[in-house]
């Protein structure tokens, strides 16, 4: 069970719990300022009955005793609070359906989603091309990337991707194959193919260092190695793609899409 599940599952216990104890107890004021706690009381005429908690029996004391207005005043503000704990019970339940509902509604294969309305469309894993100054190397995933000192491009073939969206403000799942950064990019266009990443491999330590133009998006955990994300600025018309990568191992997978304005077809 995740943290934020637990948390949310002790806090409506504790709250149910201290409900029960509201529920089971009453304070029946007397003129002179004490009071007795009690399970119930009722006006018989001119005397109070009532049930001690205290003595677990039954008891009876003259109404004039009794400060009815005070008693009858703080139970009515305890049962107006304990409506309002209902109605927070009753959200806190909705809201660990509604996040079951959204976890289950991801397919379990790792790779990148869109949300579509009700709708959860799977983006296709792009395939990625690798150039360095010895030529292209085609590979879905770049793990492990060659080592070859100087620049290498991670790009993908043509210059439009197939996957279009029509919103400015996307939302994406991302079920992760390991704990690796990941997020969205702008894709570059070039002729007849597009840029994902460049990868500055420094000679000798053969350190890797990457390149992307990310775009800044907002991200929140839904599940373990399940993230939501979204753009925090719309997006501009263009290439972009989700990415996910781990730093300094060259690895890299993409799933490209494009973000085309309704009713305004991409060049």
């Amino acid at each position: 069970m995740r943290a934020g599940s637990m948390s949310r599952v002790v806090f409506i216990l504790i709250l149910a719990a201290s409900l029960l104890g509201a529920a089971a107890s009453l304070r029946l004021y007397l003129t002179d300022g004490t009071h007795h706690v009690v399970r119930e009381y009722e006006v018989k005429e001119d005397r109070v009955r009532f049930y001690s908690l205290e003595r677990s029996q039954w008891e009876e004391i003259p109404l004039d005793l009794i400060d009815l207005k005070r008693t009858e005043a703080e139970f009515r503000e305890k049962q107006a609070l304990r409506r309002e704990q209902i109605k927070i019970l009753d959200a806190e339940d909705e809201a660990e359906r509604a996040h079951r509902r959204e976890v289950a509604s991801v397919p379990m294969d790792k790779g990148a989603y869109l949300v579509d309305g009700e709708q959860i469309r799977p983006i296709p894993q792009a395939e990625l091309k690798m150039e360095t100054s010895r030529g292209r190397t085609i590979l879905q995933v770049l793990s492990p990337v060659p080592i070859v000192p100087g620049k290498t491009t991670v790009e993908l073939d043509g210059e439009h991707s197939a996957f279009i969206i029509t919103t400015d403000k996307p939302e994406f799942y991302v079920r992760l194959h390991d704990e690796q950064r990941f997020g969205i990019i702008r894709v570059k266009t070039e002729k007849k193919k597009r840029l994902a990443q460049t990868l500055n491999i420094v000679p000798v330590s053969n350190e890797i260092y990457e390149e992307q133009d990310e775009v800044e998006v907002f991200r929140r955990e839904v599940a373990y190695n399940l993230y939501k994300i979204w753009p925090e600025e719309p997006l501009e018309p263009g290439e972009y793609a989700v990415i996910e990568f781990m730093p300094g191992k060259g690895n890299i997978r993409v799933w490209d899409f494009a973000y085309r304005p309704a009713g305004k077809p991409g060049k």
